[in-house]
């Protein structure tokens, strides 16, 4: 059997972390296994669906690069086929018009209310409590149509609804690949609507009927889903059609183990890619995020998908963690080609000012020693600040306490040994820097601060050797020059 995994958002808001985290587990499982991986918006809800959610899906899955084998279907064209089908189970005696109006099923639910709240009450007697939450327990109960046994409608006219035929009893169960065997009797599953009185699908039958018609043969969703999969079987077999492997995920849970939300960092997708994560880091992240192989902690794509499978996801729900994502992305950071890197950062970089030439060129020579000073694009760019800086530089306070003038008689020294240099290079000026102390009697201790003051004006920088190599013989004498001046 060839393997085909389909993720299917539907578009009411943006991609957040726990889709995208289901949408590569099916991207996953499908190259795992030389299979296809299919995507479909289902957007049957007009009232919530908008070209905006589906655009902002789309742009997530090509920055996380689960670009899906075929083009995106899109639900709500393939509306008359999932009428085709209701109308094609009532004519096989698996499905049924029922006459039963939303405003009689709303009062069979507000009457169950009734009972099972005066069942509450004091003063009653046990029989009539009993019988008050058995008959509640009754209204309250998966609905089973008067309709489903041939009654008669009420008039030639009447509006109806197609509902399944559901089961009639015993047990029912599913061979979940990730929660293992989960059986409920037949009695907890509805009559459920398949097509509204205006004739619409609803999202049960749409999407039994657009897996099937996609070939899809493994679901991988969430677990909020398990209950649907018990109402969705009965219509594959209804059709007799093949029923997909099911698995279902956990969700994602905060770090205090409350609910995901957004307090909890539950952002959009994107809105991480804005914060300065890399792709490959999110992937990687959201891999390890409730499954696991071995004592392997971080995944590239290709060893991924050479181990990848729902046997490895935990039953127990994952928690996020944005510290572990941190750590994560500073990795892939470090691993990152020069080249992107510097695409990446330098809109970070040209937020505030224009990028200019000469901070181009010393950026770029510093960039490949610089890769451990962020744990995101934006702190690596903001690692950059002290090549970027206008002169005079402005000092911090520890600054200005170096450039006393006993670190500015110092200072002098190393300048004018710094203008003989015939070469400008970090391995030259190391030696410079070395010979003057070893000449003075000083320590690297007593002319770094203020040497590092003059340079950086305080900010956070890396060895002054290399960072005077990057700012060039001008730039680096010019700085001390004002500060010497000051």
């Amino acid at each position: 059997m060839s393997v085909v995994t389909r993720f299917a958002p539907s578009p009411t808001g943006m991609l957040h972390i726990g889709g995208a985290r289901t949408a590569l587990f099916n991207y996953l499982f499908a190259r795992r296994n030389g299979g296809r991986f299919l995507l479909r918006i289902e957007d049957t809800d007009r009232e919530r669906s908008t070209q905006a959610a589906t655009d902002a899906i789309l742009d997530a899955m090509q920055w996380l690069g689960l670009t899906p084998d075929e083009p995106p279907v899109m639900q709500s064209v393939q509306v008359e086929r999932h009428a085709a089908v209701a109308h094609e189970m009532v004519s096989r005696g698996t499905a049924f018009r029922c006459y039963v109006t939303t405003e009689e099923l709303q009062a069979r639910r507000d009457l169950g209310e009734q009972k099972r709240l005066a069942a509450r009450e004091e003063g009653i007697s046990e029989a009539t409590r009993e019988a008050l939450l058995a008959e509640a327990s009754q209204l309250l109960a998966p609905f089973r149509s008067p309709y489903r046994d041939g009654a008669p409608a009420p008039s030639a006219d009447a509006p109806f609804t197609v509902r399944l035929r559901a089961p009639e009893s015993g047990p029912r169960t599913v061979d979940d690949g990730v929660q293992g065997s989960v059986t409920i009797d037949a009695s907890e599953i509805d009559d459920l609507v398949m097509l509204r009185a205006d004739g619409t699908p609803t999202y049960m039958l749409a999407v039994v009927v657009d897996d099937h018609d996609m070939g899809v043969t493994h679901v991988i969703r969430g677990d909020d889903h398990l209950r649907n999969t018990f109402r969705q079987v009965p219509i594959y077999e209804a059709m007799g059609w093949d029923v997909p492997k099911f698995s279902h995920v956990p969700m994602i849970h905060g770090n205090d183990g409350a609910k995901l939300s957004k307090r909890h960092g539950a952002l959009s997708t994107t809105a991480y890619r804005d914060m300065g994560y890399l792709p490959e880091a999110m992937k990687a992240y959201l891999l390890r995020l409730g499954w696991s192989h071995g004592d392997q902690e971080i995944f590239t794509d290709e060893e991924a998908i050479a181990v990848f499978d729902v046997s490895g996801i935990n039953k127990a729900p994952a928690r996020l963690d944005l510290d572990k994502l941190a750590t994560v992305n500073a990795h892939f950071i470090r691993l990152a080609d020069d080249e992107r890197l510097f695409d990446l950062i330098s809109p970070i970089l040209s937020a505030g000012k224009p990028l200019t030439a000469n901070e181009e060129q010393r950026i770029r020579a510093a960039l490949p020693h610089m890769k451990d000073r962020g744990s995101t694009l934006i702190e690596l760019a903001a690692a950059f600040d002290f090549l970027r800086v206008n002169r005079p530089l402005e000092m911090n306070k520890n600054a200005r306490k170096a450039l006393s003038d006993e670190g500015k008689f110092r200072l002098k020294g190393l300048g004018d040994e710094l203008q003989r240099m015939s070469q400008w290079s970090g391995a030259s000026i190391s030696e410079t820097i070395k010979s003057y102390c070893a000449a003075t009697g000083l320590s690297m201790g007593q002319i770094g601060p203020p040497l590092r003051a003059a340079l950086t004006g305080g900010l956070p920088a890396p060895d002054l050797a290399p960072v005077m190599e990057w700012l060039g013989r001008e730039e680096t004498l010019a700085r001390i020059d004002d500060q010497l001046a000051s």
